[in-house]
């Protein structure tokens, strides 16, 4: 390894296929320079250390490469090497958080309108460039109205809501995204293997948690990682050179929540503050666990397949409703808000913990324990509505059902194909093929069994047919339509629309709930 350049430099992307989580930019300037159709000003925006400036920097390659403007710059001719090591002349980088004033942009509009000196286009780096002043974004605005054919700017932000609306009115602006954790991972584990150093795969997933979304974050930990382990990356290393909270400890408090037991999530408690842990950070990542377990519950497909914690998330899905995770995730966010005015931080985590118990509802399966408080007063049940004669009606049926978490979604997802009285037969589509878990299957069993009034035995393949889900969403649909029909047609709007070009915005519309529009 290279012991004159950090990573974050080592590994800077020089290509736009070398990006990382960022396709949906380096399409849309790739098509765009493959058609030279190019603009006189470029805006990105996005958080720090996801890769604004390394577009700028291909992209002031790709428009004055001397093999011609092309969206994949040679890498080898004097412009890209120079753009490279930051000595090209024609390009020109300002820090516009330390550039703010108008004299600054003045010297660079001034130089701006002499021809280049060896390159294609000069080319205008701004970073930060809502820090300029307001006299100074007015004359650049003066520039970007009228710029010489031989200039290119590009601007980069964090925050494009402190751009003047004329300056961002005449940018072609692209938004890079946050780049996701398992992207993050892979990168770190190629660069490790490039390195020549080994990486244990919790710890890399531990780094790219720790990155929230940033490339280069991600990079500046793992250069801190190799040199904190002297060379081999493994989690407990990592673990306590990021001060994490160790993710047993939130699994641990997950299932003592779903068994309702006070004792256990005391102890947990008193196990964190005996390692001296931090728990307004244990809360912090007490809720992107359960953020987690809400989005596996709502769109599992959306999880990756090879998340180390899958199984376990999976397991803690099935405990609860999604109504009870995203319940005790409104009191961890909160409970986190509040930790600074507890008397102290262990007594402020743990009375969210026990505010987390002190609302769980009791429920079928799921006893209290002696050493909880039961509520003042149960909330009564429903009785279940017998089963329509005849014929089943699974769409209606499947909403009466005693059922909750993944069970639920099995029967939602599920398909009627078969019922002659005594057994059921059910098609799941193949895209929720991952709820035919046995222990899933059981539960919609019973649940039916109890509403029949009798025993059925139950069937499950996968195929396509009219699930609940589907029909819901159809419903959905319909009455959106229903809303949007009734909004064009009132004479209030159509008078708009055709006497002032007024445009409907569709996605505004929302139908009333429980009635048509």
């Amino acid at each position: 390894m290279s012991t004159t350049q950090v990573l974050a430099r080592k590994w800077r992307p020089k290509r736009f296929s070398e990006l990382t989580g960022q396709e949906h930019v380096v399409k849309a300037l790739s098509n765009a320079l493959e058609q030279q159709r190019l603009h006189h000003a470029y805006l990105f925006t996005g958080t720090r250390g996801v890769g604004k400036t390394t577009v700028a920097r291909i992209l002031a390659k790709a428009l004055n490469c001397e093999t011609g403007i092309t969206p994949d710059p040679c890498g080898k001719c004097s412009a890209c090497l120079e753009i490279d090591s930051g000595r090209f002349v024609d390009l020109l980088e300002l820090d516009a958080a330390s550039n703010t004033g108008i004299d600054n942009m003045r010297e660079v509009l001034d130089n701006a309108q002499y021809l280049p000196t060896s390159g294609r286009f000069k080319v205008y780096i701004i970073d930060e460039v809502h820090m300029l002043s307001t006299k100074a974004f007015n004359s650049m605005l003066k520039t970007l109205e009228e710029p010489p054919e031989h200039v290119k700017f590009i601007l980069a932000t964090t925050d494009p809501q402190k751009i003047p609306v004329t300056v961002l009115s005449r940018c072609l602006q692209f938004n890079l995204k946050q780049i996701p954790e398992p992207m993050i991972q892979a990168h770190l584990s190629k660069v490790l293997g490039e390195e020549g150093i080994i990486g244990e795969p919790r710890a890399l997933s531990r780094i790219a948690k720790a990155a929230r979304g940033s490339m280069r974050d991600a990079l500046s930990l793992m250069d801190q990682a190799i040199a904190y382990s002297g060379g081999r990356v493994e989690d407990e290393m990592v673990r306590n050179m990021l001060g994490a909270i160790d993710q047993d400890y939130l699994y641990a408090i997950l299932d003592a929540l779903a068994e309702r037991s006070g004792t256990k999530l005391i102890s947990v408690a008193e196990g964190m503050e005996e390692r001296s842990l931090e728990f307004e950070a244990a809360l912090q990542d007490l809720g992107v666990l359960l953020h987690r377990i809400a989005l596996f519950q709502i769109v599992p497909e959306a999880m990756a397949e090879d998340l180390l914690e899958r199984d376990r998330i999976a397991d803690l899905a099935a405990k609860f409703d999604p109504e009870e995770i995203q319940l005790l995730y409104q009191i961890a966010t909160h409970g986190r808000n509040e930790i600074g005015f507890a008397p102290d931080e262990y007594s402020g985590f743990s009375m969210t913990l026990i505010r987390m118990l002190a609302f769980m509802p009791g429920g079928e399966g799921k006893p209290v324990e002696a050493d909880v408080a039961k509520p003042l007063a149960a909330k009564p049940e429903k009785a279940p509505e017998p089963a329509p004669a005849g014929a089943l009606d699974w769409v209606s049926v499947s909403g009466k059902l005693n059922l909750s978490g993944m069970a639920k979604m099995l029967a939602q997802h599920s398909a009627l194909q078969h019922f002659d009285g005594n057994r059921i037969e059910f098609v799941v589509p193949f895209e929720h093929k991952h709820l035919m878990d046995k222990l899933y299957q059981d539960r919609v069993k019973a649940a039916l069994c109890d509403y029949l009034g009798k025993p059925v035995e139950l069937s499950f393949s996968v195929g396509e047919g009219v699930t609940p889900a589907k029909v819901e969403v159809d419903q959905k649909h319909e009455r959106q339509m229903e809303a949007v029909a009734s909004i064009e047609q009132d004479p209030v709007v159509r008078s708009l629309v055709d006497n002032f070009d007024a445009k409907l915005i569709e996605s505004s519309i929302k139908p009333i709930q429980g009635e048509k529009p």
